[in-house]
């Protein structure tokens, strides 16, 4: 039974599907980590079409993934984050881009899942927001950040490299 799940952001799919990405590695530990420890890997319809801008919908593993419609309990949990980023903007510091509403739309996606306990990205500026919203409320959902091993998050040995 999977107790436990984690939603998978553009970014980590990007560097899992491509070989020559620096953070390639990481993202398939991660991938391997999750299967074989019973998580229910989840994407969002807003990942799907961010991915699918330079990449195709046949690429994504998605026999191993529940697909997340963004919904209605999404959209006003969205409109709170989107709210508190706002405000705080120029607290933010964001240096690669300005803030983007999806950011805030996956997050109440995974705030909103009873079984997502993590959001996966590699995306500095999105943790930046998810650690402000962390600050001014609750939320229901970890961030792992992708730049770090998936053996350094959870404490494990690679037995498998």
């Amino acid at each position: 039974m999977k107790l436990k799940g984690v939603l998978c952001d553009t970014s980590f799919f990007i560097r899992l599907l491509d070989k020559n990405d620096p953070l390639h590695g990481n993202a398939k530990g991660y991938f391997r980590f999750f299967l074989e420890n019973n998580y229910e890997l989840f994407i969002s319809t807003i990942a799907i079409s961010e991915y699918c801008v330079r990449g195709s919908i046949d690429e994504l593993p998605l026999q191993n993934l529940q697909i997340v419609p963004f919904n209605f309990d999404h959209a006003l949990r969205a409109s709170e984050f989107a709210r508190i980023a706002f405000e705080s903007k120029g607290d933010l510091n964001l240096k690669e881009r300005k803030i983007i509403p999806n950011d805030t739309k996956l997050f109440a996606q995974a705030d909103k899942n009873g079984s997502v306990i993590a959001y996966i990205s590699s995306d500095k500026e999105s943790l930046k927001i998810y650690n402000l919203l962390k600050s001014a409320i609750s939320v229901n959902f970890d961030f792992i950040d992708l730049t770090v091993p998936y053996d350094e998050s959870f404490g494990i040995l690679d037995l498998y490299e």
